[in-house]
């Protein structure tokens, strides 16, 4: 027996027992299974006895509020006393069990034994009988009996011992249950103690809320009579409103009127001055057309002189070129020098004018800037003190204002030619215009001459910036021997001077000594010059050595410079002999007697001066000044007006290098014209005027803003005697490290004294002690990261220096120095660690040495030297940035996803720092990926990287996690997540389908199946359908429903449906693509504006045209509307409303984008919610509660390309409209396909309804690329019907929907005629009556129509040689072709017979009786044909006739309606004459009237019973003595004797008219039943002949139901 392994299986069961947690109930161990639970049992007993006096005051306590602790005990004690009861179940059906068990195992044992007993006898006899065999068979399953039976044994011991222990353990759940019985008592008491608590209580309350429903009640009818108040003060405002509305419309109307009347006179005005306008345009048009006329003939005149002067020209050039010819020259030659020559003169005229146009261009452009300038002076009120200087630019603008005027200045050209003597590198535009002449080479300028010098030590320049001032005993301290650099100046030198010695020349054995070359002569002595002129000698030198020798100009003194121009071209390797040519040039002036001045080397702080001498050599004095070469002084007596500054800022240089290009573009124009006069660039080159006033308002004077090192001394300025000299003192002192040049200038007031230059230069050294990089870049930085660096110290001293090494305070702890303080040995170099550590206080400590937005880091380091005053200092510069990486958002929450899905979300990663930083997510999910790259990458500084986050639940769960992402530092930046995963009960085969390309307007299917796995509640063997954490969902038919997007090409069927468990639901969806309806409209739109403006323009041209030919002397101009062609945009949504879908507009529009159409893609999620139960178990009004968070998510690729196959004919429409066709009819209609793809294609056709009225006659297997085709289609309706079908033309690129529509129109007539009966009435033999009837059309086509009578049909002849039916059949008594005439002529005859009724309108026929002998049976058919084939109406034709005018009718018939063959017809008066008796041998004619007299067994009187017959009087043509007829019946009082009553007995009939004679009849006292009643009478007709009728009363009595 298999034993159980646990007795609570049950997920609830295990959870309501927080005691036993996971341990199982095993049946081995009874005393296992219930120790756990009887403990935990014994404490929640405790919990709920622990106050047992109060539990006894049941009365008082019961009523009381439980508070949340008892109730959480009494639900735990419940709980466990379910438990309990449970177990003893289970446990006592256990033990059934197992005590039978023990009982089968008993009966198997007493089976063996008697088994075995068997065995026993039959072994001993077989041993008796020595059948050795049989024996051994025997005991072997004998053996195997003992075998089973020492097994059942075991087992039953077992089974016995299984049992004690279970009836143990059932014996101490009794015991437990017997102790907890008061307890359970106790809980059921308590119970129907809250149930009655609980039910005071909903008393209670009913009887507040009725309470509180009356007050409700109160206070309703309290607001309906405030409401109804307020309704009646609103009445009374609302009525003075309206009095004073209609009062005020009075007022308005009386104004509007006025109002009115101004604008109608204002439109007059407006119309009479439109009036005259379009006069004065008509008059302007015909003096525009005369001048055009005037102007044509006028232009005619000049081409035929123009080409009667070429004819001429071209007559000379052949007669040039036969004389050059007959010469013997080249004429070709000839002709292409004179063109030449006519082109040069030509390009010549043009650059002379486009010279004169430049000239005044630039002068305007002077005079203005001139005017200007003089403007701005003359504002200021007090004119600076310093004199007036000419700047650099002046001489610019002067010398270009020269030039243009055809002058230039000599003193303009020395000064230029001193300048660049002295000034090895000039200004750039000083190269350009220094020269002496305009056509120098401008490209050959160097922009870097125009950079401005940069100090070395960025900020010493700044304003800010003071120089050190180094204190009096370092001025006077100099090292013995000079300075480290006079050492190596005097080193330099002293190599250059050992590398250019001569070596010695020998040849032939003879050593060369001597001066190489020989000077003839060798002394030029000026002597007796004047000042001023120019003085010019030669010299001749002469190779003197023995082999080839070389020599070149080295140069003039530097104080000879301004006087001797030496001119030697060298003339290259010389002889031994030759000689040479130098050419010297002397121009005596005042001079100095040094132009260049070397401080030579001095340490910063010291102060040093330098004399220079001016000498006069002439004999007249006159007056200097030194200036710096930058500054402008005008030693005239008087000031210009103009001053412009020799201060250019960066702005200015900007300005001038604009100036300058444009001189240089202009003068290296390729065409050769002149560089200032280009008139087709004047707008591209013209200046702004703003940056020009800038430039001319720049007066800055000498600069100052910072300390000179070089400057002039006290005398600066004097007089200066004939043959006299001034020294003047040139100081230098020197504030920053590196070589100084400073340019000066000597001018006179003398004009014919030029301009001296000089240079002075000196050279600034730094303290002995130094740094080699004066600022320590340690590039970018992160906080808290450790740099270091080496920093250097040299020094030049020749001792030993103590150096103490500081950090300013403010980023001590940032910034370190190791060590701080050190010795250098003397010429040396120490090496110091920095160390830095950037914190994120470093902005704020940092203070003015942080730029918190350049995030820059400028740190001043001191170096203070023992013994030296000047610290030395250098500074650590970087660039200091955080390492952060900033991701957003911080918290992502992905709400609910299925297991089926994924969801994506972007987060932002930005690198804050301005280095690039490598880093990536770590540790991620295995239900979570990063892109791109996995999550890992180089992020650049301060760029934003957009990461997709990608969420996939694998199970039905609450996710919360994190996603870490470090950088190449370590460092971690988390990301928090939160999401519900969800398993839906449903599940998609197919969750993305990617739909082929498909044709504009075709179809492409796909399917996929909806699944329903969830089987079972077992969460063992699969995963549970559940939201998150909550409870799963139960088994059973499931819904779904896909909610496809609104206007979408996307079909879903079924989108609604349920699948049962363990079944699947085929889906299929469709994807139709189709062009949205408002591009084809506004396409509808522009088709219809494009034919209303040619149907305009058509119009215009037309009235223009017709306007045109009027050729009358007097225009007269009329004022007419003229159509506009703009449409308002009121117009085009009137279009809008007007077009729709089945308009040739909109279609043409439709097939028009159709062909154009491109191609696109499109994607659609389609989201599918699913809901529990069935759709077919709902109500109708009551929908589904579909779950939002149980929603299956279905993704479509829809790709769309342009048709292969299109309609070209019908305006390329798609929809072929056959129109209304009769019923029975056919129409056909062509369709013309074209193929546009560049392939050939294989077509089929679907196929359509074979029993439909749409037929495809000719179908076609291909169409070659770009080749027409044209399909037959017919329409025959077989109803009347609305049809419809679709026609698919398919092929492997799409395929062609054709729709095919049609109306079947039935022949809708409708007769005046009331059923289908005309009855002609009673005609006079061989007279006629005619009758008319209308049919009228209802149907929408013209109908032909045939008038076809029975007795004229073919079948008319069969039909007479059969019997007639009376004979064969009684039932029927008449015949539908009655009685005819004899003459062989039909009876009746209709008018029209054929014709065509047009729709909606009425037809009217003409139907006309004429019988030829007397009957009463005449009857014929009428039946009228529609399209020869259907019969629309058969009209019954019946008349009689009479051979005089009087008639009865009514009765019961005694006769056939045929005629006897022996009636001799009678076609004249005379044989009818003959044939007539006498009137008193008149025979009688009969008529039989049967009464049926009704009689019921209840006492309800019964009515009589009632006939009637009709006495009429035919109208008639012919003449006759009588015009009424009178009738009389005999017997009266004899009849209503018998019962019978006739009213009246006797009157006359007008002709035309009858008259009814009601019969009524009752039985009588004495009638028999049994025998009816049988009389008659006569009834008398007089007109104009006398007839006499019998008439036979026949009455019975029935018995009524």
């Amino acid at each position: 027996m298999e034993e159980p392994t646990t007795l609570v299986s049950d997920e609830d069961l295990v959870d309501s027992l927080p005691a036993i947690d996971d341990e199982r109930i095993q049946l081995e161990d009874p005393e296992f299974e219930t120790d756990p639970f009887l403990l935990g049992f014994e404490d929640t007993i405790r919990l709920g006895c622990c106050c047992p006096a109060k539990e006894e005051e049941v009365t008082t306590e019961k009523t009381k509020k439980t508070t949340t602790r008892d109730r959480v005990q009494a639900f735990h004690l419940r709980k466990s006393l379910n438990l309990l009861d449970k177990l003893h179940e289970e446990k006592d059906l256990f033990i059934q069990k197992t005590r039978g068990e023990l009982r089968v195992c008993h009966q198997r044992m007493d089976l063996l034994t008697k088994q075995q007993e068997s065995l026993a006898a039959e072994i001993a006899a077989e041993r008796e009988a020595n059948n050795m065999a049989a024996l051994g068979r025997l005991q072997a399953a004998s053996r195997r009996l003992h075998t089973e039976l020492e097994n059942e044994k075991d087992l039953q011991s077992k089974i016995t011992a299984m049992l004690k222990d279970s009836e143990n353990a059932m014996w101490h759940i009794e015991i437990q249950k017997g102790q907890f019985e008061d307890v359970r008592k106790r809980n059921e008491e308590e119970a129907e103690a809250r149930l009655r608590s609980l039910e005071i209580h909903a008393a209670q309350q009913l009887q507040k809320e009725k309470e509180t429903l009356e007050k409700v009640e109160r206070n309703r009818l309290l607001r309906a009579r405030k409401s109804l108040h307020v309704q009646k003060e609103l009445g009374l405002r609302h009525q003075k409103l309206v009095e004073d509305a209609q009062r005020n419309h009075k007022i308005a109307v009386k104004f509007l009127k006025a109002s009115l009347g101004r604008v109608r006179e204002q439109e007059q005005k407006e119309e009479m001055e439109s009036r005259k306008h379009m006069k004065r345009r008509m008059d302007a048009v015909l003096a525009l057309k005369n001048n055009i006329t005037a102007s044509r003939e006028t232009l005619k005149k000049f081409q035929a002189w123009g080409q009667s002067r070429a004819e001429v020209a071209k007559q000379k050039a052949l007669t040039e070129k036969e004389a050059i010819l007959a010469q013997g020259g080249d004429a070709f030659k000839h002709l292409f020098h004179q063109r030449r020559h006519q082109e040069l003169e030509a390009q010549k005229r043009a650059f002379e004018e486009d010279q004169k146009l430049r000239k005044q261009e630039i002068v305007s452009r002077i005079l203005k800037e001139e005017a200007e300038e003089e403007h701005r002076k003359k504002r200021q009120q007090q004119p600076s003190k310093t004199t007036d200087q000419w700047t650099l630019r002046d001489k610019t603008w002067k010398y270009i204002s020269d030039f243009c005027e055809g002058k230039t200045a000599i003193t303009t050209n020395h000064l230029l030619e001193n300048e660049m003597a002295l000034h090895p590198k000039p200004s750039c535009l000083l190269k350009v215009i220094s020269s002496e002449s305009m056509q120098m080479d401008l490209g050959s300028i160097s922009t870097e001459e125009e950079i401005l010098a940069e100090p070395d030590i960025p900020g010493l320049w700044s304003k800010d910036y003071k120089s050190y001032q180094v204190s009096k005993e370092d001025m006077e301290r100099k090292p013995v021997g000079g300075t480290k650099m006079d050492k190596d100046i005097l080193a330099r030198t002293m190599e250059q001077l050992r590398s250019g010695v001569v070596h010695k020349q020998v040849v032939s054995g003879r050593e060369f000594k001597g001066r190489p070359f020989n000077s003839k002569p060798e002394v030029i002595h000026f002597k007796d010059f004047d000042i001023g002129k120019v003085y010019k000698k030669k010299i001749t030198l002469i190779n003197a050595t023995y082999t080839i020798n070389y020599c070149k100009l080295v140069g003039v003194e530097e104080s000879l410079k301004d006087f001797i121009h030496i001119d030697f071209d060298p003339p290259g390797p010389m002889s031994a002999g030759m000689s040479c040519e130098v050419l010297v040039t002397f121009k005596p002036m005042l001079s100095l007697d040094k132009e260049l001045i070397d401080f030579g080397s001095y340490v910063v702080g010291e102060t040093t001066s330098r004399i220079i001498t001016l000498t006069n050599v002439g004999g007249l004095g006159t007056r200097f000044k030194f200036l710096l070469d930058s500054e402008f002084f005008e030693m005239e007596e008087h000031q210009p007006i103009m001053k412009m500054s020799s201060v250019f800022t960066y702005e200015d240089k900007s300005l001038y290098e604009k100036i300058i290009n444009s001189l240089s573009e202009q003068q290296l124009d390729v065409d050769g014209s002149s560089p200032l006069d280009i008139p087709s660039r004047k707008e591209s080159e013209k200046l702004d005027e703003a940056e020009v006033t800038a430039v001319a308002s720049a007066m800055t004077m000498v600069p100052s803003e910072e300390q000179a090192e070089i400057t002039l001394g006290e005398v600066t300025e004097g007089e200066i005697g004939p043959f006299s000299s001034i020294k003047v003192p040139i100081i230098f002192n020197p504030v920053i490290p590196g070589e100084v040049q400073t340019k000066f200038k000597v001018m006179f007031k003398n004009s014919q004294c030029p301009t001296l230059y000089f240079r002075a230069t000196g050279i600034a050294v730094d303290v002995p002690v130094w740094v080699p990089r004066a600022t320590v870049d340690l590039k970018i930085c992160m906080y808290d990261r450790l740099y270091q660096d080496s920093i250097t110290v040299h020094t030049r001293s020749k001792a030993a220096l103590r150096l103490k090494f500081e950090v300013c305070k403010e980023l001590r702890g940032h910034i370190e120095l190791l060590p701080e303080t050190g010795y250098i040995q003397a010429q040396s170099s120490y090496s110091v660690q920095l160390k830095f550590l950037p914190r994120y206080s470093l902005p704020e400590d940092a203070g003015k040495y942080f730029d918190q937005d350049s995030r820059v880091l400028e740190a001043p380091m001191t170096i203070w030297v023992a013994d030296q005053i000047k610290p030395v200092g250098f500074t650590v510069q970087a660039i200091v940035t955080t390492s952060d990486l900033e991701i957003s958002p911080l918290e992502i929450s992905f709400g609910y996803c299925t297991i089926y899905e994924a969801i994506r979300t972007e987060i932002s990663l930005s690198n804050l720092s301005l280095l690039p930083q490598e880093f990536g997510f770590v540790g991620l999910p295995k239900y979570v990926d990063i892109q791109p790259n996995d999550g890992f990458g180089t992020i650049l500084p301060l760029e934003t990287l957009q990461l997709d986050v990608i969420f996939q639940p694998i199970k039905a769960k609450e996710y919360r996690f994190e996603l870490v992402c470090k950088s190449e530092i370590n460092r971690c930046f988390k990301v928090s997540c939160q999401a519900v995963g969800v398993h839906p009960p449903l599940e998609l085969s197919h969750y993305q389908i990617k739909f082929s390309a498909t044709a504009l307007y075709g179809t492409t299917v796909s399917t996929l199946y909806v699944i329903n796995s969830h089987l079972s509640m077992n969460k063992l063997t699969h995963s549970l359908p559940r939201i998150g954490s909550e409870e799963a969902t139960p088994v059973g038919p499931t819904s779904f429903e896909f909610l496809v997007p609104p206007n979408s090409p996307i079909t879903i069927s079924p989108s609604v449906g349920t699948v049962l468990p363990g079944k699947r639901c085929l889906v299929q969806v469709a994807f139709q693509p189709v062009l949205p309806h408002e591009i084809i409209l506004e396409e509808a739109i522009h088709i219809l504006n494009k034919e209303t403006e040619t149907k305009l323009f058509r119009k215009e041209t037309t009235q223009r045209k017709e306007q045109w030919k009027q050729s009358l002397p007097v225009v007269r101009v009329h004022n007419r509307d003229r159509p506009t062609r703009a449409s308002t945009p009121h117009t085009q949504e009137l279009q809008r409303q007007e077009l729709s879908a089945s308009s040739n507009e909109y279609q043409a529009a439709q097939a028009t984008l159709a062909r154009t159409f491109q191609g696109k893609f499109d994607r659609f999620v389609v989201p599918c919610v699913i809901a529990s139960g069935d759709i077919k178990d709902r109500k109708a009004s009551e929908p589904l509660s579909f779950s939002p968070y149980n929603t299956l998510y279905l993704e479509l690729w829809c790709p769309v390309v342009a048709p292969s196959i299109v309609v070209t004919s019908n305006e390329g429409k798609t929809v072929v409209n056959f129109g209304d066709i009769a019923v029975g009819h056919r129409g056909i209609r062509k369709i013309t396909l074209q193929n546009i793809s560049p392939e050939d294609l294989d077509l089929e056709f679907s196929v359509l309804n074979p029993h439909g009225p749409f037929v495809l006659l000719n179908p076609s297997r291909k169409l070659c690329s770009g080749e027409t085709q044209t399909l037959v289609l017919s329409f025959s309706p077989h109803e009347s019907i609305l049809a419809q079908e679709t026609l698919d033309i398919i092929s492997k690129r799409g395929t062609l929907t054709l729709t095919l529509t049609g109306t079947g129109v039935a022949s809708m007539i409708t007769c005046s005629i009331e059923g289908n009966i005309l009855n002609m009435g009673y005609v006079l033999a061989r007279e006629s009556v005619s009758i008319n009837f209308k049919l009228q059309n209802e149907s929408s086509l013209p109908i032909k129509f045939w008038m076809r009578l029975e007795s004229l049909s073919k079948k008319r002849a069969e039909t007479r040689q059969q019997l007639p039916k009376f004979l064969t059949s009684h039932e029927q008594r008449t015949e539908i072709v009655g009685t005819q005439n004899h003459n062989g002529q039909s009876v009746f005859s209709v008018v029209p017979v054929e014709g065509l009724m047009v729709p909606g309108k009425a037809h009217e026929f003409t139907i006309t009786f004429s019988p030829d002998h007397e009957s009463l049976y005449f009857s014929d058919l009428l039946q009228v044909v529609l399209f020869e084939k259907k019969v629309s109406h058969q009209i019954l034709l019946k008349g009689a006739a009479r051979e005089h005018m009087m008639f009865v009718e009514g009765g019961d018939p005694l006769d056939v309606p045929v005629e006897s063959l022996t009636v001799i017809p009678a076609f004249d008066p005379e044989h009818r004459e003959a044939r007539s008796p006498p009137p008193e041998a008149e025979e009688m004619k009969p008529i039989l009237v049967t009464l049926n007299y009704v009689q019921f067994d209840t006492d309800i009187p019964t009515p009589p019973a009632t006939r009637e017959l009709q006495v009429g009087c035919i109208r008639t043509t012919q003449p006759s003595p009588r015009k009424t007829v009178e009738f009389s019946l005999d017997s009266i009082p004899w009849l209503q004797h018998k019962g019978f009553s006739i009213e009246p007995s006797r009157g006359s009939v007008e002709r035309g008219q009858t008259k009814t004679i009601s019969i009524s009849w009752v039985p009588p006292a004495d009638f028999d039943p049994d025998h009816p009643l049988m009389v008659s009478t006569l009834l008398q007709l007089r007109g104009d002949v006398k007839e006499t009728y019998k008439v036979i009363f026949v009455a019975y009595v029935v018995a009524g139901l």
